[in-house]
């Protein structure tokens, strides 16, 4: 097993050296079989462990490969964790980064830059599967650093776009912030641990729940809690969390497929990963799990909105990922682990899918983004129309579809969950159940329905893509329709996840109680039609096409009357404004005012033009001492003379 996980971790790296150092020799197709095969070399290993570890029932694999550091007396480990949780994630990321490849060639085809962008997303793969397989913090912290990096290189691929190299370094800076909560974290576990290896972690973490710790004089708080948030800072930054969002939406800026790579299965999926491995902490501090639980549900809510107001096609996709890694969260915040990554697995399919679909509708409106500009391509693009519906069936928990069965398992979970903060959480995801609906099928009945909008020039040219790029969407369509129902019942309610995800008395109580209501993936199909989030689901399709096909005027009234909240949506709630006046605007001022007293008025006045100046006036004087006259030197002898005559008889007499 452990030679079978080195090459899974690998086979991705060597088609990004290979694309990376040598694509000038193996040419355009060479970078991408080099990496395509990498990756699915790496997707079918990992079916393999999948069907040896979850559906073989053999143990999970522990075990160090080689030791990268020792100081202090404690070990820094670089190893392997395969256990269910980590099986399931694998295929995940090899699976749509595979698919993600082989759109690539399509999408990217006249691009320069086409080998440099095969090695930037093999190795993005072999970064988050470094991050899913540790076995410790030391190698998580690694892959963390990884994907952030990776993602700054794609993000900003097209380097000489001004708008491409702001989006890269506000993530990058954004993160930045969440990786010092996330190292503060982990400096914690290793302070009170003694180690950062999770098997020992988790075994010693019982013994210090009812330990506390003093920040602030006379104000103890639990260690368990703080350690929880001080890591949960670091997922608020990678999975994009309010108020460590803001770099999600910039991050379109990158081309498609790295837009679908980030949103799908890396990068964002990390911090929801994270959490849930760490159950074992998390259970420990019912604080922490509240703040999880708050922070998930206004990003849910309040990211959803945004997504009614946005005309770029990519960009609606994008505020979507938000709202469901919120929803994510809020079942992370119930202790519904489980469910969590459930929804993550289907949302991975469902949002690749979306995201290359609309790859796609770029490819064939010449690459045009603005939906106000499309319209009727449904019979110009129609496998890139059947599968984007799919998807935004998925998207919208349409019952029987894979993103019903773990939406609504989430509500579920949320609405008869006791964690403090529970109520609002519900309230926020049943209500982003119409907002989800609404602005996903705006987006579909904008871009496949109604007049067509284009220039003329566009219209006479549109054609579907080729099949290097429809063939992804449809392998990506089936699970997107049908994983839900093949997955609910072990993954939510069986022993699939083992003890890869721990659980307290109370919250694996909670779990016994949705367990009691579950009678089959088709009962619940059946009872989901009769439940508030469908009827709210539909409520948001209607009311999409009543205004953006049957009354279009409707949406311009709507924000002619709503234009304070319009205003409000279109600032994406003022946080990019105050961020660039507080924090890029502070540090240009801050900066600013080192640089005058710093650099012009001490380093530039004082030591560099004030010493030039003082040896200038002492060269003055000394050139007034210089007269050349022979009387002049022998009074200032005789002078010195004197002067040594007398110190030292001062010292005789002395």
């Amino acid at each position: 097993m452990k030679e079978l996980c080195l090459y899974i971790v690998l086979a991705p790296l060597a088609g990004a050296i290979l694309a990376g150092l040598l694509g000038h020799v193996i040419g355009r197709a060479g970078a991408h079989w080099a990496t395509i095969a990498g990756v699915g070399a790496s997707f079918l290993l990992s079916c393999v462990a999948f069907q040896r570890i979850v559906l073989g029932g053999e143990a999970p694999l522990n075990e160090n490969l080689y030791v990268w550091l020792s100081t202090g007396g404690v070990d820094f480990h670089v190893g392997f964790l395969i256990d269910q949780l980590t099986c399931t994630m694998m295929l995940v990321v090899t699976f749509v980064s595979w698919m993600v490849h082989i759109y690539t060639v399509g999408y990217m085809h006249d691009d320069p830059g086409y080998q440099r962008f095969f090695s930037y997303i093999s190795l993005f793969t072999f970064s988050m599967l470094m991050l899913v397989m540790s076995n410790n913090f030391m190698q998580l912290f690694f892959g963390w650093e990884a994907v952030g990096l990776v993602s700054y290189l794609l993000i900003g691929f097209w380097f000489k776009r001004d708008s491409a190299i702001y989006a890269n370094l506000k993530a990058f800076l954004v993160n930045r912030v969440g990786d010092f909560g996330f190292l503060l974290g982990i400096a914690a576990v290793l302070m009170y641990c003694g180690s950062l290896d999770y098997a020992e972690v988790f075994a010693k973490a019982p013994s210090l729940a009812e330990t506390t710790i003093t920040l602030i004089e006379g104000h103890p708080v639990s260690l368990m809690t703080v350690t929880c948030l001080l890591l949960f800072v670091g997922a608020m930054g990678k999975s994009a969390q309010v108020p460590l969002h803001v770099w999600l939406p910039d991050s379109m800026e990158g081309p498609t497929p790295i837009s679908a790579l980030i949103h799908a299965a890396t990068m964002v999926t990390a911090g929801i990963f994270m959490v849930a491995r760490m159950s074992p902490l998390f259970e420990l501090s019912q604080t922490a799990l509240s703040a999880v639980l708050v922070i998930g549900s206004i990003t849910a809510f309040f990211m959803g909105l945004l997504g009614l107001v946005q005309n770029d096609i990519k960009r609606v996709v994008a505020y979507s990922t938000l709202s469901q890694l919120g929803y994510m969260t809020i079942a992370l915040g119930v202790s519904a682990y489980s469910t969590a990554i459930f929804h993550l697995m289907t949302h991975a399919f469902f949002k690749a899918l979306l995201f290359l679909a609309a790859g796609s509708v770029i490819m064939g409106m010449h690459h045009e983004q603005d939906m106000r500009h499309m319209g009727g391509l449904r019979k110009h693009m129609p496998i890139t129309w059947i599968t984007c519906l799919i998807g935004s069936l998925a998207l919208i928990g349409f019952p029987g579809t894979a993103g019903f069965f773990s939406k609504d398992m989430i509500i579920d979970a949320v609405k008869i969950s006791t964690v403090p903060g529970a109520g609002i959480a519900y309230a926020a995801a049943l209500t982003g159940v119409f907002v989800t609906a609404l602005y996903s099928f705006r987006l579909v009945f904008m871009v496949f329905h109604g007049k067509e909008r284009m220039d003329h020039h566009t219209q006479e040219h549109l054609h579907e893509s080729p099949a290097v790029v429809t063939v992804p969407l449809i392998a990506l369509a089936i699970p997107s329709l049908m994983i839900g129902a093949v997955g609910i019942s072990p993954m939510v309610f069986g022993d699939y996840f083992g003890s890869s995800i721990v659980l307290n008395h109370e919250h694996a109580e909670l779990m016994e109680r949705l367990h009691e209501e579950f009678h089959g993936a088709g009962e619940f199909t059946l009872h989901g039609l009769m439940q508030p989030p469908f009827w709210l689901a539909m409520a948001g399709v209607f009311t999409a096409w009543f205004c953006y096909l049957k009354q279009p005027s409707i949406p311009g009234k709507v924000a002619a009357a709503l234009a304070p909240v319009k205003r409000v949506l279109d600032s994406r709630y003022g946080f990019d404004a105050f961020n660039e006046w507080f924090f890029a605007g502070g540090a240009r001022g801050t900066g600013g005012l080192l640089w005058r007293v710093g650099d012009v008025g001490l380093i530039d006045g004082l030591l560099v033009n004030g010493s030039a100046r003082l040896v200038g006036w002492w060269a003055q004087v000394m050139r007034g001492l210089q007269s050349g006259y022979l009387y002049h030197y022998a009074f200032a002898m005789i002078l010195g003379l004197l002067a040594l005559l007398a110190v030292f008889v001062h010292k005789v007499l002395a």
